[in-house]
């Protein structure tokens, strides 16, 4: 096979690896809307019943209304400018994701930790930590 043959064939294996390595990660696009809107209410739909929060001075696990009004308290003191996921991936039977969330008091890191619940992927877990360590 000659090498101009050769080209087109590795090329398409690349592009279908690629391919498949995003469809085995499948973030809901509306949970990044909601952390880009600062929507609780919105974010609430893609939590479990019940949920690990890690959030500033708060750990703990807690219901899914309980773990909204955690979050919306959070969104109404840090009103959120841009969050864009950095990473995402899949280990076992379940998917995660790290992004950095701008907000007007300062930037956030945020970890979130998803699994399957009958047919949907559910939030188990949100950590939102300051980036500068405080």
């Amino acid at each position: 096979m000659k090498l101009k043959n050769i080209i087109p064939v590795i090329f398409l294996l690349i592009n279908s690896l690629t391919i498949t390595a995003q469809e085995q990660t499948r973030i809901p696009a509306g949970i990044s809307i909601a952390f880009k809107a600062g929507n609780a209410a919105e974010l609430s739909k893609y939590l479990n019943s019940t949920v690990e929060l890690l959030l500033l001075d708060k750990e703990d696990f807690y219901k899914k209304n309980v773990a909204e009004a955690i979050l919306k308290d959070f969104f109404i003191s840090y009103p959120t400018k841009d969050f864009i996921i950095r990473h995402q991936g899949a280990k076992n039977d379940a998917e995660y994701a790290i992004g950095n969330l701008m907000t007007e008091r300062g930037n956030f890191r945020v970890y979130f930790l998803l699994k399957k619940v009958d047919q949907d992927l559910l939030i188990h877990q949100i950590r939102i930590e300051s980036e500068n360590g405080k």
